[in-house]
């Protein structure tokens, strides 16, 4: 059976990645990032479409499936669905509704604070214009290996407005917690143990400074160059 072209840009990012597998690499052959970015240069999240082909049964090793590779390498193991085909390539299927307890469950593991900004329930935001609202919102999770798969977590009215489509690599995550120092990574353990962030003078400043008009930004920009001449 002939296979369509990966370059055929009808074909969705993923489906063009698990033929661009296929054509050019081959199974049991190894591949770098930059390659697969070379020849996507079009789409923005090429590295993603592949790890999403292993939650279709693809086999895509990294190092640390394979200890011989480098960093920067993969290897295609063997394919999976053919997701190219039409209705091959569905979302995993997850619930849309939750009971009254399953709701009070997972605002109890969150703390009842929205994991976005922090927000507990009926706490005024810093504007003063309203008081938070919790409510509970799906989140699509990759897991480490390319599984994808749907969790539930806390989120106010505010940040769940636009929300739609928010998803979370937690591949991305580890790998990001393993360039910490060892000194970052247990700061890093403490918070997540106190599940919450004590902020310095310094850090609160910021925040504000952040949401200033860029006028008022650049007038203090100005005032804090002059303090320290």
């Amino acid at each position: 059976m002939t296979l369509p072209s990966w370059q055929d840009k009808k074909l969705g990012s993923r489906a063009r990645a698990a033929l661009w597998l296929l054509a050019e690499v081959g199974e049991g052959n190894i591949f770098t990032k930059a390659a697969l970015r070379e020849a996507f240069p079009d789409v923005s999240q090429i590295d993603r479409r592949i790890r999403e082909l292993r939650g279709h049964g693809w086999v895509i090793n990294t190092s640390r499936e394979d200890p011989e590779l480098k960093q920067e390498e993969q290897r295609f193991v063997s394919r999976g669905d053919d997701v190219w085909i039409p209705g091959k390539a569905k979302a995993p299927k997850h619930k849309n509704s939750l009971t009254a307890t399953q709701r009070t469950k997972i605002l109890h593991a969150d703390n009842f604070v929205c994991r976005t900004c922090g927000v507990a329930a009926g706490d005024e935001y810093g504007d003063g214009l309203e008081q938070a609202q919790l409510n509970v919102a799906r989140r699509k999770v990759i897991r480490p290996g390319g599984e994808v798969e749907y969790q539930f977590v806390t989120e106010c009215k505010r940040c769940g407005a636009g929300s739609s489509g928010r998803e979370v690599d937690e591949e991305a995550v580890l790998e990001m917690v393993e360039a910490l120092s060892p000194i970052e990574r247990q700061t890093l353990a403490g918070w997540m143990a106190a599940d919450q962030r004590t902020l310095s003078p310094l850090d609160k400043l910021w925040g504000v400074i952040r949401t200033l008009p860029e006028d008022s930004r650049k007038a203090v920009a100005q005032a804090i160059d002059e303090l320290n001449d």
